[in-house]
């Protein structure tokens, strides 16, 4: 990395603030809460509240238990974990200690269960190839079995509507996820007609049928992986033994036993997949739950997702270690404590080397910020709780009651702002030119015509350098920054408050004006005004 990569404004990030989260019902996923900085305390039932501070966690099982609520104290941060299903015997709540060694693994442990690194990416692709080569010269029966493997390995069509990919992508992450479509629909803001609408007909397979070819899908990462059959109907999200056995021979003609024991003949037994390994760092938590081991296990010997693109800009930080991101032939270094902003829409690889931790800090939508490459700022160690913190609130329930998803953004300001100042001209006289920058900073902010009482000099320094009036000047800057949004893929609806305005219809009568055309009209030609 190009030790000039900006940096953030200031080495003291801001306060963090307390925060909540809160569960109601019985559910068969057990919860881990675990302090790194700072006290928070766990309340079960009606049971005294567990608190912890610095250093300490609580596992909590799913059994048994139908309130649990987290509440954090400001200045904290405290990681939530779902470990995988089946794990582990602990039947009461149980606290313990964790030692200094396993607190590196316990958040790269977070990101895998929220981030593609912790989903499938690599397993059926290297077993596919393994059964292509278990047989130098295969015979005509030994061909078709091997192509009968291969269609095992495929995952049912993922939805294109919102929501219901959404639901998708975290079952595909965690198949065992126990939630009836009422529950998805809550949390999806969607509604349960309109998820299963989606899911049948994006698909042609009922969200019931989807979830279940997930999770036989799931199966095969763990059977080829070697992992017990007992284990393994649990680890994918089926209830018992003789239930996951039915709908796997219903499936695929055979039941788990057989396509186990077919594997082992063709020599098919790999490395933990990703899903695989998340088990095995499941199983390792329990030691430590269970106070049967104080070696923290080895970190990832290193970890890429599968590719591909996201519907939003996602901001990936480098808490240890050092990673990449490929777009197309372009290779973007990631060291320590770099954060970069994904691009929506680009095809992409992210990996880790050894051991290296990334966490997700945020997502941004495209009428908030303009992005076609990525964007990189480096933050000092001295943040690095407040952007874990940010990286909780982001991908857990575990967040302020007032949590703004787009606060993120508030850390690339400047990176922003010089962003819009390269789509409109700007005056180089020192006063104006900030005058110019500030403006471009709360270009969103409706009352800021007001805010700018400039003097005569300054006023005649917009003129002469160019070429406009300050009050031009500023509906121009506000026009090609839309512009820029519109470009990126954001809608009119959502650029319209960005650049200042409350109403879209008086947002697309200026920007006709200016451009001579209207916003939809603009993107729908491509951009060309």
């Amino acid at each position: 990395m190009d030790a000039s990569l900006p940096a953030v404004n200031t080495d003291s990030p801001p306060p963090i603030p307390g925060a909540r989260a809160e569960s109601t019902g019985r559910t068969r996923r057990p919860l881990l809460i675990w302090v790194r900085t700072g006290t928070a305390h766990v309340h079960i039932d009606d049971a005294e509240p567990i608190h912890l501070t610095a250093g300490a966690g609580v596992w909590i099982p799913a059994d048994g238990w139908n309130h649990r609520a987290v509440v954090t104290e400001p200045g904290t941060v405290a990681f939530p974990l779902l470990p995988s299903a089946g794990a582990g015997a602990l039947t009461e709540p149980t606290r313990f200690e964790v030692p200094e060694s396993w607190q590196d693994w316990l958040i790269q442990l977070f990101n895998l269960q929220v981030t593609p690194l912790g989903g499938r990416g690599h397993s059926q692709a290297t077993i596919t190839d393994l059964l292509r080569r278990s047989s130098s010269r295969p015979s005509a029966a030994a061909r078709s079995e091997r192509t009968d493997f291969s269609a095992l390995l495929e995952l049912p069509e993922m939805p294109r509507a919102r929501g219901a990919k959404m639901v998708a992508e975290e079952l595909v992450r965690d198949p065992a996820i126990d939630l009836t479509v009422q529950q998805w629909a809550t949390r999806v803001l969607s509604s349960p007609r309109t998820l299963r609408r989606e899911f049948l007909a994006d698909t042609g397979l009922t969200f019931e049928q989807w979830r279940s070819r997930c999770r036989l899908s799931a199966a095969i990462e763990f059977l080829a992986s070697g992992y017990d059959l007992d284990q393994v109907g649990a680890r994918v999200g089926f209830a018992s033994r003789n239930g996951f056995t039915r709908a796997f021979k219903q499936q695929f003609g055979l039941t788990p036993h057989e396509l186990s024991r077919k594997l082992s003949a063709a020599s098919v037994l790999v490395d933990p997949a990703q899903r695989a390994t998340l088990a095995h760092q499941t199983d390792c938590l329990m030691q430590l739950v269970s106070g049967n081991s104080t070696a923290a296990p080895d970190l990832l010997t290193g970890a890429t997702t599968p590719e591909h693109a996201n519907d939003v800009h996602v901001l990936s930080w480098m808490y240890r270690g050092s990673g990449y991101l490929d777009i197309g032939d372009h290779r973007y270094e990631r060291e320590r404590g770099v954060a970069t902003w994904i691009p929506a829409g680009s095809q992409h690889i992210t990996g880790l080397r050894e051991n290296s931790v990334s966490l997700p800090l945020g997502n941004a939508g495209t009428g908030d910020l303009q992005l076609t490459e990525p964007l990189q700022v480096r933050f000092s160690p001295a943040w690095d709780d407040y952007l874990m913190f940010c990286a909780v609130s982001a991908r857990s329930i575990l967040r302020p009651d007032d949590y703004d998803p787009g606060h993120i953004l508030g850390l690339f300001t400047e990176q922003v702002t010089a962003q819009r100042a390269s789509s409109v001209p700007m005056p180089t006289h020192p006063r104006a030119h900030t005058v110019a920058m500030d403006y471009l900073r709360r270009i969103s902010a409706s009352s800021q015509a007001a805010a700018f009482d400039l003097p005569a000099d300054l006023h005649r320094a917009f003129l002469d350098e160019t070429g406009m009036t300050f009050s031009r000047w500023r509906y121009a800057a506000r026009m090609c920054v839309a512009r820029d949004l519109l470009d990126g893929g954001a809608k009119p609806s959502a650029v319209a408050p960005r650049v200042g305005y409350a109403h879209l219809p008086t947002f697309s009568a200026a920007f006709t004006r200016f451009f001579g055309v209207s916003p939809r009209s603009h993107q729908n030609r491509g951009g060309t005004s």
